[in-house]
């Protein structure tokens, strides 16, 4: 689903709340991390994510890796903290992707 102005603006006004459940560490992107967060996303449809200080990667960095190599957007990006979303694979968690298709 490729998301329209309104929808970003609900999904951020949503996680404006959140606290971030992912970290970038030292370690960086990998493609462990990625799998880890392309799971939790399946569960929670939208999460944050911190990019850690004595991390290597950069917030443009991160979104260039996960955009490409998943079907996760990027929400928004404030400051080392970003705001992913993905539509969940299993139907009964789904809340906030229905929602989103209303807007």
């Amino acid at each position: 689903m490729e998301l329209r102005g309104k929808q970003k603006r609900y999904l951020r006004a949503r996680a404006h709340s959140y606290r971030p459940v992912f970290s970038v560490g030292k370690n960086g992107l990998t493609e462990a991390w990625l799998n880890q967060l392309a799971g939790a996303l399946d569960n929670h449809e939208l999460l944050k994510i911190n990019i850690q200080q004595n991390s290597d990667a950069t917030t443009a960095e991160a979104k260039e890796f996960i955009e490409p190599n998943t079907d996760i957007q990027v929400v928004q990006t404030i400051g080392r903290v970003l705001v992913l979303f993905k539509v969940s694979s299993e139907a009964d968690k789904r809340e906030i992707s229905d929602t989103v298709k209303k807007i």
